[in-house]
């Protein structure tokens, strides 16, 4: 008998640990994330919480003081992007190891000399860009996958380490010039209302959404943005500039998709990185179950927007199966582009899942958000039973085993104090 209350002591004990760490669990969601994202639901012993913050890092990011007072470099090492900063401008930048720019510099239009400032409407607009003296550079952030870096002039600069490379620069709230130098192996064209710079095996674009332009002065790349515009520069490997690529381009400088984010493997570990392009918009991307993927955006205009999600098939479990929801309700799936663009400030939200013909194993999802603000779109890759489990529109959480009802992460625990119990009965009237 004295072995058996031993079993009972040990036994509660083990059900008091399982209790605290499910709390633990659940505090640690509830206090990383000020959204809407149920991230408690649902999480069990076999889920993978990964995010961005909490990921082990691939990127390196070192500052070294220089001589001068206050001069400061640092350098940024991702797995396709790598860059320098050093004073008032990001120096030799490399996506995919071949080197595009040799300094991308920025300065706000006020500040800039005034006797070769056309502004938006002059014709010395992009020749005032390229005499501007730069404004100071600080890297202010790094995620698993991106660096942002602040100008003195109000405007921010973002590199994404994914691979278009994407470097972003948003004017803030007043206008600015830009100045992209090109590394000696790069060549730039203009292409309509784009800028194309090609080096060895890669392709680049330029493009300008809201107010201002792109263009080419003197062999280098500069831009005139206007207050709260953004100029976006994505690069693609050989070959990889496809008609769906210049879709993707188009939706972005006609203001049509304000996002485009990733969810991927790298060695092991789940990358995610949310790309926006102004219109005072930002996004934040989870994977909160398995084969979820949820990326919340919050908006400050109510105008809806197209979110380009690219997603692995080990990040969602099934690109077959995929299922999209906006804060739990289903999305309805667009059968062409029309329908799909034709769900911003319509009734219904809509998607569509185009196939990577460049990379095995992945695909994208276009979502069309028909308004805002704040939305989660949830993406499930899981199986044809899983994915239709929750149709009444409950939120997006994982709703296998029918335990929808249940407290989060208790199932597996119950079940094996339920047993435990049982064995224990059983010994003790034997």
């Amino acid at each position: 008998m004295n072995r058996g209350v031993a079993l009972l002591v040990a036994l509660l004990v083990a059900v008091s640990t399982v209790t605290m760490a499910t709390a633990s669990v659940a505090a640690t969601i509830d206090d990383g994330s000020n959204t809407t994202i149920e991230a408690d639901a649902e999480v069990d012993s076999g889920t993978s919480l990964e995010t961005t913050a909490d990921a082990e890092t691939e990127t390196t990011l070192t500052t070294q003081s220089g001589s001068d007072a206050g001069a400061q470099s640092s350098a940024y090492a991702g797995a396709t992007v790598a860059f320098d900063v050093q004073g008032d401008a990001i120096t030799d930048y490399r996506v995919g190891g071949e080197r595009t720019f040799a300094s991308v510099a920025v300065q706000s239009q006020s500040e800039t000399d005034s006797s070769s400032s056309g502004g938006l409407d002059g014709s010395l607009g992009l020749e005032a860009a390229a005499n501007l003296n730069g404004a100071g550079l600080s890297v202010t952030s790094q995620t698993q996958a991106s660096a942002q870096v602040t100008a003195e002039s109000g405007a921010t600069l973002s590199a994404h380490d994914t691979q278009h490379g994407t470097l972003v620069v948003e004017s803030g709230g007043e206008s600015q010039y830009v100045k992209a130098d090109l590394a000696a192996e790069a060549q730039a064209s203009e292409a309509g209302d784009r800028v194309l710079v090609e080096t060895d095996n890669r392709t680049g674009v330029f493009l300008v959404v809201g107010d201002g332009k792109v263009g080419i002065t003197d062999g280098n790349v500069t831009a005139d943005l206007g207050a709260n515009a953004t100029l976006a520069f994505r690069s693609y490997a050989e070959g990889e500039r496809d008609e769906r690529a210049k879709y993707q381009e188009s939706l972005i400088a006609e203001g049509n998709a304000a996002v485009s984010v990733t969810a991927q493997q790298r060695n092991g570990k789940l990358v995610t990185d949310a790309v926006t392009y102004g219109q005072e918009t930002s996004a934040n991307v989870s994977q909160t179950a398995e084969n979820k993927v949820n990326v919340t955006i919050d908006r400050a205009v109510h105008k809806g927007t197209v979110v380009m999600t690219t997603v692995s098939e080990e990040a969602v479990g099934s690109l077959e199966n995929l299922s999209v929801r906006i804060n739990g309700e289903a999305a309805v799936k667009a059968s062409s582009k029309s329908e799909l663009e034709s769900a911003i400030g319509g009734d219904q939200s809509r998607y569509m899942v185009v196939q990577d013909a460049q990379a095995e194993g992945q695909a994208t999802v276009y979502i069309a958000v028909n308004h805002f603000s704040t939305r989660t779109v949830t993406i499930d890759g899981g199986s044809g039973a899983d994915s239709g489990a929750g149709d009444d529109g409950s939120s997006g959480g994982d709703s296998s085993g029918g335990s929808g009802d249940s407290t989060p992460g208790f199932g597996v625990g119950v079940a094996i104090i339920a047993i435990s119990m049982a064995a224990l009965r059983a010994r003790l009237e034997r």
